[in-house]
């Protein structure tokens, strides 16, 4: 099935359940009001929601009369929050190490061995999500402002210790990220050695979320082998695989995380930048561009987002329709936001 959460002006919007095709929605009311209510009691939540999804499929195709919905209205992403606006956590991984590969190479340094078999992951700011066509607030267009395409999973209940099979069992729903990063801040907070605080702004993700068989072939064992395309600016720039390249699969990207603690129902947890080796593919990210531009020629020419620019991410699945919804941004100044969201 597919999720959406649509604004109310709460914090936390109000549940939707979204047809296959993103034409049609329907409030859950009567089932659930927040996804976080469906995310911590699933077995009971679920079902009534993939019976209310099922029917709006049924309506979509012409199965089934119109007036089994009665209450269900075309779908908008303008309309829609993230999946789950606010999370108890949100932690991004570095799964391609093909990024992590390039990103080092490009200023003379050695990817270390552990990188190959520990995967990379930051805590970041879940409080405050952007909405799929949200746009993306920076104080300084000097700060070096660049998108980060990827995939993003929503858990249940996974237990400490859980291995990276057993973690795949905690994984409720697969959405679109895009987690925006400030370059020229970075370079000085991670020197800090104490890792990313200022340099990582509000994340946005995909106007649905998806439970797993939603995903059918395409998902297997934590690596979702489909296409990410990024548009900057109205010019297709990545057409990235992301599975095969996929170093670290979500189960055990989950299972580094719950290593020596608990994970929650609600935790978010991000691939990375999906990346590959053959660079006709393109780029998720724009310092991955550059890290291949002086690889090539001794130094970036590529420069990062302005005021005005736009960013659109967009999977399609096996039958090539929309599988998430896009997630469509444009870059403002903070001047031109009169008041906080």
């Amino acid at each position: 099935m597919k999720l959406a959460t649509y604004k109310d002006g709460s914090r936390d919007g109000q549940l939707i359940v979204v047809s296959r095709d993103l034409t049609t929605a329907h409030y859950a009311t009567g089932i659930a009001n927040r996804l976080q209510q469906v995310l911590d009691d699933w077995n009971f939540h679920s079902p009534q929601l993939q019976d209310l999804y099922d029917l709006l499929n049924r309506v979509a195709d012409g199965t089934a009369s119109a007036s089994k919905a009665r209450h269900a209205f075309p779908f908008d992403p303008q309309q829609c929050m993230a999946p789950l606006p606010r999370a108890y956590q949100w932690a991004d991984g570095s799964a391609y190490i093909n990024h992590v590969e390039l990103v080092r190479q490009a200023r003379g340094a050695q990817v270390p061995a552990s990188f190959y078999t520990d995967p990379l992951m930051y805590q970041g700011g879940s409080d405050d999500f952007l909405g799929p066509c949200d746009a993306v607030v920076c104080v300084s267009e000097a700060d070096g402002i660049d998108f980060e395409a990827e995939l993003a999973v929503i858990t249940g209940d996974v237990r400490m210790g859980a291995s990276p099979a057993q973690a795949l069992d905690g994984i409720r729903l697969v959405m679109l990220a895009n987690d925006v990063s400030l370059r020229k801040l970075i370079p000085a907070e991670l020197a800090k050695g104490f890792g990313f605080l200022q340099s990582k702004p509000a994340t946005a993700f995909s106007p649905v979320a998806v439970t797993l068989d939603e995903l059918g072939a395409a998902w297997d064992q934590g690596r979702l082998h489909l296409t990410l395309q990024s548009t900057w600016n109205g010019r297709k720039v990545g057409l990235c695989e992301a599975g095969p390249e996929m170093t670290f699969h979500f189960g055990q990207l989950i299972a580094h995380l719950c290593k020596t603690r608990n994970v929650r129902a609600g935790a978010i947890i991000g691939s990375g930048t999906v990346s590959n080796k053959d660079w006709s593919h393109g780029y998720s990210c724009i310092a991955e561009k550059c890290a291949i531009e002086t690889i090539q020629d001794g130094q970036p020419a590529t420069e990062f987002m302005k005021y005005g620019d736009t960013i659109r991410i967009e999977m399609k699945g096996l039958d090539g329709q929309s599988l998430f919804g896009a997630i469509e941004q444009e870059i403002v100044p903070l001047e031109k936001t009169a008041t906080t969201r």
